[in-house]
Order: structure tokens, then sequence, then C-alpha cells
């Protein structure tokens, strides 16, 4: 790992992303006081598929129950320790960025977080390493090439030569069916220890956490676990029973005050990485559709304390000027309130109940909406709640712009 990159309460877990479509407001918790507007990543709504030369044909272990050492020998393997040297290998100066990786297909495509190939985070052009090595379990090591990355998801995608080594993927599995309290087994190079084993359960879904590779963004869905993770872990699989992969081992959370590890890790849900690897491989970047809008959950509670007739939906705190809901008529909040212990929250704007007919009952559901089933340039028809009225708005979604480096 790299050390600038630990932050005071949220680390890197090897030394993470999030991204997609709209603003989610800081009423929601969702980010650092005093920020107006972020842009946030969801999980799919169904499975996604990726190309066949980056898909394993490697079958699910049979049965339902947790075995660990059953998992371990079947696919360990096929887990990676990343070294990324940004610069000369040679030199004593070069910095090291140490991490994990898992192979996902016969053809040498490997699954990664992009802060463990990547500077990003840590400067405000992102670059990749300009060497990339992969150990295999048996200690043998080969040169990697980058294919890309999504800073949004904290996703990275490398690739080897399928001659330099004899390759075992592992499979995928659908993070969108994980459930809370399933076992898992993670599996890494935890502070440089290769091919690490440790198990436990899935602690809590959905996740919010806080993006390490780009500033004021946050990955949401992410899958919580209590498995041992730690430095060097990053990018690194966690598995379900049967050995699929359901997420990407990328950060962990320590205590207040003391820097120590809290036994809270996050991990990517690898629906959403799919999505990033499928269109990293199609075209060499990820894209996203855009709103322009920041929103806090209205519930029933919330909604009676500001006099909204309305039970539950996304409530528009902000919109971007000359954003694509600015220019569709969306209107954000116009005053600020205190209520039910939320300071600052601005009230006044419209609240979104549903997009393209499908129902809409929080900040959450429209992020997932416009990132996984919409597109950049698409109309997509907002229902919502204004001066106690439905109304239906067309907005033509704009495209989220992507760092470069």
């Amino acid at each position: 790992m790299r050390a600038p990159a630990l932050a005071a309460l949220t680390v890197a877990a090897a030394v993470l992303g999030g991204g997609a479509a709209l603003g989610i407001g800081k009423s929601s918790g969702w980010l650092d006081e005093g920020t107006k507007t972020v842009v946030v990543r969801a999980r799919a709504a169904a499975p996604l598929s990726l190309p066949a030369a980056a898909t394993s044909k490697v079958p699910a272990l049979a049965g339902n129950h947790f075995d660990p050492e059953r998992i371990f020998a079947g696919r360990s393997p096929g887990v990676v320790t990343i070294f990324a040297y940004f610069g000369n290998p040679a030199a004593q100066s070069t910095e090291v960025s140490q991490g994990s990786g898992f192979v996902i297909s016969s053809k040498g495509y490997v699954l990664t977080n992009s802060h463990v190939i990547t500077n990003a985070g840590e400067a405000a052009t992102v670059r990749p390493a300009e060497h990339l090595f992969l150990e295999f379990a048996d200690g043998d090591r080969v040169e990697a090439k980058v294919v890309g990355w999504d800073l949004y998801d904290d996703v990275g995608l490398l690739r080897v030569d399928p001659r330099a080594h004899s390759l075992s993927p592992v499979p995928l599995g659908e993070s969108a069916s994980v459930v809370v309290g399933q076992p898992v087994a993670a599996i890494g190079s935890p502070l440089g220890n290769e091919n690490t084993l440790t198990v436990g359960v899935v602690s809590a879904i959905h996740r919010s956490i806080k993006a390490l590779t780009v500033q004021h963004y946050k990955v949401v869905d992410a899958i919580q676990t209590d498995a041992p993770i730690t430095h060097g872990n990053s990018g690194g699989p966690l598995f379900d029973a049967r050995g699929r992969v359901i997420g990407i081992n990328a950060q962990i959370q320590t205590a207040p005050g003391t820097g120590n590890d809290s036994g809270i890790g996050f991990a990517i849900p690898i629906d959403a990485a799919k999505r990033s690897a499928a269109q990293l491989i199609a075209r060499g970047r990820v894209n996203y559709a855009y709103v322009g809008i920041t929103t806090e959950n209205m519930t029933p509670s919330l909604a009676r304390a500001l006099g909204y007739h309305v039970g539950r939906g996304a409530l528009i705190v902000g919109v971007t000027g000359g954003s694509p809901a600015d220019r569709a008529g969306l209107r954000g909040g116009t005053k600020d309130v205190d209520v039910l212990g939320i300071q600052g929250l601005a009230t006044g704007g419209d609240v979104i109940v549903a997009i393209d007919g499908t129902p809409v009952r929080g900040a959450d559901d429209v992020v997932r909406l416009v990132s996984f089933s919409l597109e950049p340039k698409e109309v997509a028809v907002f229902t919502v709640v204004r001066d106690g009225a439905r109304k239906k708005i067309a907005v033509t979604l704009g495209e989220r712009q992507l760092p470069t480096g």
C-alpha cells in the first residue's frame, strides 16, 4: 500500500470508489459537511454480463454448506498479489503499491481496485503505475498491463499474457442476491502475507462509504463484512459459500481517535464491478448518465414536518446550474430548515416519486435507476410532487465527465 493514501476513519484495505449519475444531499449523511453535490454509484438492478473473453467457465462449488478449506483449495490459485511500481522498479525511491487481485478468465483478465494500480486520491492527475507485476500462489511473477480503471467504482482491470503462467480463473456471482448473515471468505495478501484466508459473515448490505479515489464521492451498496481484511487485501475477492465472487475487498473502517482496526470491512459489489469491467473492455472507459441534483430521503415523518403531501420519495434539495435537471425545470430547495435532528435541510423542492414509471421510495432508488437503467442522452420522465400535485418532467440526461489522466 502507499502510506499517503491512509485516511483517519476509512482507509483503503490494501492501501476505494463509487460513482454514477446524480447528486445526493449532504443531509443524507452521504457527503462531508459543506459539500453541495456528489456523484454516486449504485449496484445493478439485474445481473450483468461480461464479454465471453472475460468470463470464467469454472462452475460454482457443489452444495450449499460453507467449507472454508474447500473454498481456499479451489480458489486460491486464482488469487494474485499485485505489485504496482510508480517509477523504475530498480530505484529505491520508487513508490510501490501492494494489493490483491483475482483472475476472471482464461484470456488473462484480472480484477482489482483502481486505487491499487493508480495514484488516485493522491494527485490531481490520475496515472497508472508504470510497471505492474502479479505474483501467483506458487511464487511465480509475471508482468501485467492496465486495461483501464473506474475511479468511482474503485475497479481496476488488468490483463496478463495467458502464456506467461497457468491461469485458474474464479467464477463471479451476483451481489444482488447477497443477504445479511450469509458466510463469506476473503483471500488476499494482507500486509504482504500472500494467500491468506479469512472468514466471516455479511454484516450489512447497501452501505454508503466514502470513496478514497475521488474527493467528495461515495460508493453506495457496498457489502459490509466482519471477515478480517486489512492493508494488502484491497482488490482481492470476497467469496460466497459456493466459491463465487460477490465483491471486491476494498476498504476498512478504523476506530475514531485511535486508528485501530474496528473489524469492519467493505467490498465493492461484483454486479457493479461487472458493469465497469464490461465497459473498460469495450471502450477503455466507463460512462454514467448525469442529472445534476442533490437529494434527501423523504419519509412519512419528514413529509409531515415539512408540509408535503407525499409518503416516500426523494426530496430534491439542490439543482446544479446548467445541468440536465436545471434545463428540464426540476426544482431544488429554497429554504434551509432544521427538522428531526437534520440541520440545514433545504426544503421547498420537488419530490421525485417515479422515474419512467418505476416507483422511487428514496434517494438510493434515484441513483440506481439513473446509474443502471439509463444512459447519457436518453430522455427520462421524472414524476414529481410539486405544490401538492403530481407533475411529469422529461429530462434529457447528460454524461458525467470522468477525471482524465
